[in-house]
């Protein structure tokens, strides 16, 4: 049982903070209020003086795919040899014990939704995992919450000798196991008990039954103006559910995305231009989309920012005119949204996980310390375990 006393509660639901006691037990919040009873045997944590945050949530990254400080022996967030291969699953390629996440956890950053990188038309399904654990399956928050598929210059430029020369394939390919696999869904559900009249099992089209169902979104990689527009013509066609990933030029057609209300991760922005699809990045692009009334996440894209820099990805959009309380919900209740998991973690509410986030700042500055960190109501400790 856990018992945060007097603390400044930032719970991401509201836009002012407030003075409350947090309690907590078997890895729930219990009650938020004043003055709330201590039980007995609790272990207290005095916040008087400090600020008090739900743990930083994630909304794309491939942390534990990409190992740290290793190279080809640890990528395991892409299948270089299929340009469509929907059937992998982030959880299998995860590396709990990679030094990345205890960085991340100490930083704050308690829950990821990590999965494929963007090599492939399809790469396969993320998985949402609390950043503490030895064994994923431990980990989980919930596995297959989106399938991954890439637009633009990066199923271009690795399979250009190959598959994909232009814009227009990466959409053909696209189009055409989405008609195979609605397809394939339609005479299984046709045959009923009829084992004679299913389809051979396919396990590519199998793993996207679920979008078809829009059970999950296509979680949709694009950077450019144009192929955001054409992930959402694609979604529109096949009645799916999408949400849009990097958005690096949103700020060019704020109007066309708002009336979208689809929801956004905006990022990485903390880089250089490495391709030409990035040549018009800016740290605007958060604030804007979200003053327009999109739902905004800020990401890293981990490890392409560290995991532990997405707060500062945060202050450096407030910095560029972002609403702070928006650049809050940024990090943490609308990447709960966008992976689907709003239910558990996000804010600091009664019901959800305790994953709580101790300060003597605000952590969007660098000059801010991480007191505590509570992953479902268990200090973290140096290693990553609770």
């Amino acid at each position: 049982m856990l018992f945060v006393k007097n603390g400044m509660i930032h719970d991401a639901i509201h836009p002012e903070a407030f003075l409350a006691d947090i309690l907590a037990e078997n890895g729930k919040i219990r009650a938020i209020g004043e003055n709330l009873a201590v039980p007995d045997g609790a272990e207290i944590v005095n916040a008087e003086g400090l600020q008090v945050y739900p743990g930083f949530v994630e909304a794309h990254g491939h942390i534990g795919l990409d190992g740290y400080g290793i190279g080809y022996e640890g990528m395991d967030y892409n299948e270089m040899n299929d340009i469509l291969s929907p059937q992998m699953r982030g959880i299998d390629g995860v590396k709990p014990l990679d030094a990345a996440f205890p960085k991340a956890a100490a930083a704050g950053v308690t829950c990821v939704c990590v999965g494929p990188g963007s090599a492939n038309v399809l790469g396969g399904t993320f998985t949402t995992i609390k950043t503490a654990g030895k064994r994923v399956d431990d980990m989980v928050v919930r596995d297959n919450v989106a399938m991954k598929c890439a637009f633009g210059e990066n199923p271009k430029r690795v399979y250009r000798d190959k598959k994909d020369s232009s814009r227009m394939t990466t959409a053909a390919l696209l189009r055409e196991i989405l008609f195979k696999a609605r397809e394939y869904m339609e005479k299984k559900e046709n045959a009923g008990d009829d084992i004679s009249k299913r389809p051979a099992f396919d396990i590519k089209l199998e793993a996207l039954i679920p979008v078809l169902k829009k059970e999950i979104p296509l979680k949709a990689h694009a950077h450019a103006a144009e192929d955001l527009f054409t992930a959402l013509r694609i979604a529109r066609e096949f009645d799916l559910k999408i949400t849009l990933e990097h958005v690096t030029e949103g700020h060019l057609i704020v109007e066309e995305l708002a009336k979208e209300n689809v929801p956004l991760a905006v990022g990485p922005t903390l880089t250089s231009a490495s391709k030409y699809e990035l040549r018009n990045k800016s740290w605007t692009t958060p604030g804007l989309l979200a003053a327009a009334g999109c739902q905004v996440s800020i990401i890293t894209d981990s490890p392409v920012i560290p995991q532990e820099y997405l707060p500062l990805c945060a202050g450096l959009a407030v910095q560029a005119g972002m609403d702070p309380f928006a650049a809050l919900q940024a990090i943490t209740i609308n990447p709960a949204r966008h992976a689907g998991i709003a239910d558990r973690v996000g804010s600091l509410e009664a019901g959800k996980d305790a994953d709580i986030v101790i300060t003597d700042g605000c952590p969007f500055q660098v000059s801010t310390t991480v007191k505590h960190v509570f992953i479902n109501g268990k200090a973290i400790s140096p290693d990553c375990s609770v």
